[in-house]
């Protein structure tokens, strides 16, 4: 038990429903404060923690968000943009919120930790994790995990913790936290239908111009393993000399990206179009042939549950975990990936005759929050 707060274990039986969770947070006008990256840039963390926002101010929730990360936006519509440790301090001592969710994705540092240290001091406040990152249970922190470790003692001050996989809940149960306090919830919510946008010039020329058309949606980083796609995309074009592949994120490897790029005889034939707003990658999903994920660890991808639900073929590296309808390749093999896409690309593309939009993690999240600030 910790300072300045109230027992734990205060989970229901089971969660509320649709309409009775709306008419509890109208009633009682929940609170909510997320910490974690918001949009920009739109990877798949901070397009979860957006479906999560929009979903709760939808049903009648106060929801505000504080940026944890350097992009930055003016700030407004309860979107806060701190500018150092201390500013965050100062917004978790002014707002009100009864939960704070705390959002990480990627490597969980001791920067993040002792945020979440600071948080769980607050009074009257309930605590809540997403740790999004799927990769963190083979990690070396993640291989020794124990409940005498300051790890564990600062997960186990969480009143929830959301897992985005089996293995994560298993790493949670290990540093002492009880499975009481743990849920598995995946991090996507999935739309009706793709967005009619306008495209950026450059991504309409060169789906224009290109047939098939490679897309990927990821970050420039080591484990996505990007170079193997440009490398594929060569051997490709032997067959199908149209072929173009379309490149959307960001990331610390943009550099030697576009240096290898700029480097093959087929340098035009690729794109790297940066970060663009979610509504352009899902237009882009639309119009695109395959997804490539391919990864040297991963997650749960939302990218690739969008694609799947607005029919477009999806190639990605097994990771255990991948939803079914995916072609699945093993790490860093080249010839698995050429071999996968060349087989997708044959098949006869299905489409959904029209998607339904998915939001039932969305609001188990929320749900979960009930749970947390029901009377014992």
């Amino acid at each position: 038990m910790r300072a300045f707060r109230i027992p734990l274990g205060r989970q229901s039986s089971s969660g509320l429903a649709a309409s009775e969770m709306s008419d509890r947070t109208t009633q009682a006008k929940l609170r909510v404060l997320l910490l974690g990256p918001f949009p920009p840039p739109h990877g798949g963390v901070e397009i979860n923690l957006a479906a999560l926002r929009q979903f709760m101010l939808g049903h009648d929730i106060c929801c505000e968000v504080v940026n944890l990360t350097r992009h930055r936006k003016t700030e407004g519509g309860g979107v806060y943009y701190p500018e150092n440790a201390v500013d965050v301090i100062q917004l978790l001592l002014q707002k009100k919120a009864e939960i704070i969710h705390l959002h990480i994705g990627g490597n969980v540092s001791w920067r993040l930790l002792g945020l979440s240290l600071l948080c769980s001091l607050l009074p009257g406040k309930r605590l809540v994790l997403t740790l999004h990152s799927g990769g963190y249970p083979t990690s070396p922190e993640g291989k020794v995990a124990r409940p005498l470790s300051l790890r564990g003692l600062i997960f186990r001050r969480f009143d929830g913790l959301i897992a985005v996989n089996q293995e994560l809940v298993d790493v949670f149960v290990k540093y002492g936290v009880p499975r009481s306090r743990i849920r598995l919830i995946l991090p996507f919510a999935l739309p009706d239908q793709a967005p009619d946008v306008a495209l950026p010039e450059a991504i309409r020329r060169f789906l224009e111009i290109h047939s098939p058309v490679l897309l990927t949606v990821s970050g420039l980083e080591p484990e996505y393993d990007l170079p193997a796609q440009i490398e594929a995309l060569g051997y490709l074009r032997e067959m199908r000399p149209d072929a173009g592949l379309l490149i959307i994120g960001a990331g610390s490897l943009e550099s030697s990206i576009r240096r290898q790029i700029g480097a093959e005889l087929y340098a035009e034939h690729i794109l790297l179009a940066g970060d663009v707003c979610h509504d352009v990658v899902l237009r882009v999903i639309l119009l695109s042939d395959v997804l490539l994920r391919t990864t040297l660890f991963d997650g749960d991808s939302i990218a690739i549950r969008e694609a799947l639900h607005l029919g477009l073929p999806v190639v990605a590296t097994n990771n255990g975990m991948r939803p079914d309808g995916v072609a699945l390749i093993p790490n860093s093999d080249r010839e698995a990936l050429c071999r996968a896409v060349r087989r997708v690309l044959d098949t006869p593309r299905v489409r959904p005759a029209s998607p339904v939009a998915e939001v039932r993690n969305v609001r188990a999240v929320v749900d979960f929050y009930q749970e947390l600030r029901s009377p014992v």
